[in-house]
């Protein structure tokens, strides 16, 4: 018994993070390419059109991607987060 405490635990942990919204504010190419529906060359464009205008304010925002319409962004949305914007660079 001991042991299945512990194991229960770590499995629904593992769930919980497989289920956390990727961050479009914080997400590396790769972790962008994981998400169903977006593909490398569109996280590569996420990523470039972070560096190029800063932090998304919201998942919307997206649209402005280019590959990105409302109908895309409606189905990635619950794939995605901005969560809290990192600060802005100097």
């Amino acid at each position: 018994m001991k042991r299945v405490v512990p194991l229960l635990f770590g499995l629904l942990c593992g769930i919980g993070s497989a289920l956390a919204a990727v961050n479009l504010n914080t997400a590396t190419v790769e972790q962008l390419d994981a998400v169903k529906g977006v593909g490398p060359a569109k996280a590569k464009a996420i990523v470039a059109y972070r560096e190029k205008n800063g932090p998304f304010k919201s998942v919307d925002e997206l649209a402005k991607v280019k590959g990105f319409g409302e109908k895309s962004v409606a189905k990635l949305r619950p794939e995605l987060s901005v969560g809290e914007a990192p600060a802005a660079k100097k």
